[in-house]
C-alpha cells in the first residue's frame, strides 16, 4: 500500500505541471521519407516501389543502371523453370559437384565433400535462399549465359544482364591486386580464397564494387521491381513454376534487410532477394505479402562508406512502412 500511494502522489504531482500536449507530427510523404532515408546514407542508392493493388508508385533515381550483386540471380531462376518447362532441363535430374566447381563466398555447397549429388532444383533453391556462388555458376553453365540475355531482352528488359559467373568476378579481384594472376584457374581462385597484401584490402573491393566493367549483373529499381511482378503474375512461366519460383524467394535466409522490421510481425511475409558486398552495397528486392498488399520494392545501395548496420535498417524501415501506407 505504501508504494502504491507513494506513486499515486508522484503521479499527481507530474501530471499537475506536465506541459500541454503538442500535436504529433504529420508524417512526410513516402517519397520524401525515402528520398531523406537514403539520402542520409553516404552511398549511391535507388529504390521502386509498386502498390499492385492501387498501382500507386514511388520512384527515387529507379532508372539508375546498379551493380546487382547476387540479385541477377533471379533471372537465372526464372531461365531454369523455363527450360524445365520447355523440356530442356529436368530439374529432378541430379549434377555431381566436382572440385572445379567450388565457389567461394555465400552458400553452403562449398563446406560439403565433393561428390555431392543435388538435383538441378536443389540447385535452384540453393542459389536463391543462401545464394550459393557454387550452385549459381554450375546454372549458369547449365542455362548459359547469353541464354538469361537473350530471355531478357525478349521480355522488353532494356538494362537488367548477367554480365559474370561468380569465378570470373572473383578473380577479377585477384588480377586487380597483380595482373600476374590472369592465368589463375577457377579451382585456383578457390584454393586461395581472397588476395591480402599491400594491394587488397578494403580500398581494392570498393574499387571494384564501383566499377561497372566488374559487376556480376546490371539492372534497375524499376526493372527489377517490374521482374518480380512479372514472376507473381505468371508472365515467364506457368503458374505453377511461378509459385515455385516465389516459394523459393519466401524461403530466403538472408533477414536483415526488407524483411528486418516485419518478420516477427504476422500476417506479413517476405519473398525476397538480397545482394551483397559488406561494406560496400547491400540490395534487397521482394515482394511484400499483407493484408492490402502486394507490394514489390526494390532497393539497391552501392560505393557506401558509411555504417552497414544503418543501412541495412534503411531497407527495413522503408518496407516497414511500406506495408502500413499502402492499404
Amino acid at each position: 500500500m505504501r508504494l502504491a500511494f507513494a506513486a499515486g502522489l508522484a503521479t499527481a504531482s507530474l501530471a499537475g505541471c506536465a506541459k500541454p500536449s503538442q500535436p504529433a507530427a504529420t508524417p512526410k510523404d513516402l517519397v520524401t521519407d525515402f528520398t531523406d532515408q537514403l539520402g542520409a546514407l553516404t552511398a549511391r542508392s535507388s529504390m521502386y516501389a509498386k502498390h499492385l493493388p492501387s498501382g500507386k508508385t514511388v520512384e527515387i533515381r529507379a532508372d539508375q543502371p546498379m551493380n546487382t550483386l547476387s540479385v541477377i540471380k533471379i533471372p537465372i531462376m526464372i531461365q531454369a523453370f523455363r527450360d524445365a518447362e520447355a523440356g530442356r532441363l529436368k530439374l529432378t535430374d541430379r549434377y555431381q559437384i566436382r572440385p572445379e566447381d567450388l565457389r567461394r563466398g555465400s552458400g553452403l555447397i562449398q563446406t560439403f565433400d565433393v561428390g555431392l549429388a543435388p538435383s538441378y532444383r536443389d540447385l535452384v533453391e540453393q542459389m536463391i535462399i543462401t545464394s550459393d556462388n557454387t550452385a549459381t555458376d554450375i546454372l549458369i553453365k547449365t542455362v548459359g549465359r547469353e541464354r538469361v540475355n537473350e530471355m531478357l531482352a525478349q521480355f522488353g528488359y532494356q538494362v537488367t544482364r548477367l554480365n559474370w559467373r561468380t569465378a570470373d568476378l572473383f578473380k577479377a579481384v585477384w588480377v586487380a591486386a597483380d595482373s600476374a594472376n590472369l592465368s589463375m584457374t577457377d579451382r585456383q581462385v578457390f584454393e586461395r580464397g581472397f588476395p591480402s597484401g599491400s594491394n587488397s584490402g578494403p580500398d581494392l573491393g570498393f574499387k571494384i564494387e564501383g566499377d561497372s566493367t566488374l559487376w556480376l549483373g546490371v539492372t534497375t529499381a524499376r526493372e527489377m521491381s517490374r521482374m518480380l511482378e512479372d514472376i507473381l503474375n505468371a508472365k515467364f512461366a506457368s503458374k505453377e513454376s511461378s509459385d515455385q519460383m516465389v516459394g523459393m524467394l519466401r524461403r530466403q535466409f538472408y533477414s536483415s534487410r526488407l524483411p528486418r522490421m516485419l518478420q516477427f510481425r504476422a500476417p506479413v511475409e517476405v519473398a525476397h532477394k538480397t545482394g551483397d558486398w559488406p561494406p560496400f552495397a547491400g540490395n534487397d528486392v521482394g515482394i511484400l505479402f499483407y493484408q492490402g498488399g502486394p507490394t514489390v520494392v526494390s532497393v539497391f545501395t552501392g560505393q557506401s562508406t558509411g555504417d552497414f548496420f544503418e543501412l541495412e535498417s534503411t531497407i527495413g524501415r522503408i518496407a516497414e512502412r511500406l506495408t502500413k501506407d499502402w492499404k
